[in-house]
């Protein structure tokens, strides 16, 4: 757990003192000698494009349920005004022209922008369990799971700071064209694994935040596969289903390194494999991939039994599915 106090680099740490209460900035801990104002979680622009109220609901782990518009998080104004509001302007012009621009967009700015909106879930989860335990002692959570949450907050803060990765990217991103130019906007996330996924319009992307990219290698054939295609309505929820499964197989908890050189600090991705001699991830299973598929096959009402009458061979919407080996 040493690495998350990141001692001496100057990045805001929330996780020191549980600092969840809105009263400073939610990615810098700092007033700047502005004020701290409340920034919608889903940005009007947003609600807009996808043709939403704000008056939508989605449930939290505390099985409260709140709807879109009420979902919001402490920036401060200065931070906000010169770092996150030209983030929010970039990421709106390329989602209303739709896949061309999205997949043209610098994979640093989607991480910064899907970044902020899963830990912008995990910031008022925090506060909820806070607020019910009144002290940072009774909340039960993981000490890695702390960490996950606190290194992925440090690299969101290269937002405000000059602060460079070293000879690695932490996410895997994946954006994909989708058959139906008039999809829904939609998003699923999973926050114990930083994973994420969104569709709208013509593209779709898929996002796992603290992976060092892993995920997106152990998928790359089926990526390779669908490159310049466009996927179906079930394709797509089939590839962010196995991502999904994936990211919970994945074994290893990722550690950098954090090295301040002359007002830059620099981020080193430690060695996933360390002195494991196990792979990466656990066994591909496809009954309990199938399990997942069926969750993101709701809407077209598939089930297990049906997902996995071939027990080798699980049901693919992809005429060459590469689907991990399965123990």
């Amino acid at each position: 757990m040493a690495n998350i106090a990141v001692m001496n680099t100057g990045l805001y740490n929330p996780f020191q003192n549980f600092d969840f209460l809105y009263k400073t900035c939610f990615l810098s801990g700092k007033t700047f000698n502005s004020p701290v104002i409340q920034v919608p979680l889903l940005p009007k622009w947003l609600l807009e494009q996808a043709g939403l109220s704000g008056e939508e609901q989605i449930q939290f782990l505390d099985e409260s349920i709140r709807s879109y518009n009420t979902l919001v998080i402490p920036v401060n104004s200065e931070v906000n005004e010169q770092f996150l509001n030209p983030l929010e302007d970039k990421i709106e012009a390329a989602f209303a022209k739709g896949y061309d621009a999205v997949s043209t967009l610098p994979e640093l700015d989607l991480f910064n922008w899907i970044g902020k909106f899963l830990y912008g879930f995990v910031y008022i989860e925090m506060h909820s369990a806070l607020r019910k335990e009144m002290t940072a002692d009774g909340l039960n959570m993981s000490q890695s799971l702390m960490m996950k949450f606190a290194n992925l907050n440090f690299m969101m803060q290269n937002l405000y700071t000059s602060l460079e990765f070293e000879d690695f990217s932490p996410w895997s991103i994946t954006i994909v064209k989708l058959e139906n130019g008039e999809t829904p906007f939609s998003f699923r996330d999973e926050i114990n694994t930083l994973t994420f996924s969104l569709k709208m319009k013509d593209f779709g992307i898929i996002a796992c935040l603290q992976d060092n990219g892993t995920n997106k290698r152990y998928h790359q054939d089926i990526i390779s596969e669908v490159k310049g295609k466009s996927l179906t309505a079930e394709q797509f929820e089939e590839l962010s289903a196995r991502f999904y499964y994936s990211a919970y197989l994945f074994n290893r908890l990722p550690e950098y390194t954090f090295m301040p050189v002359e007002g830059t600090i620099y981020i080193e991705a430690m060695p996933l494999r360390g002195n494991m001699t196990k792979p990466l991830f656990d066994v591909w299973q496809n009954k309990i991939y199938a399990q997942v598929l069926e969750n993101f096959w709701k809407p077209w009402g598939y089930v297990v039994f049906e997902i996995i009458k071939n027990p080798d061979e699980p049901m693919s919407f992809f005429e060459k599915p590469y689907l991990p080996t399965a123990g």
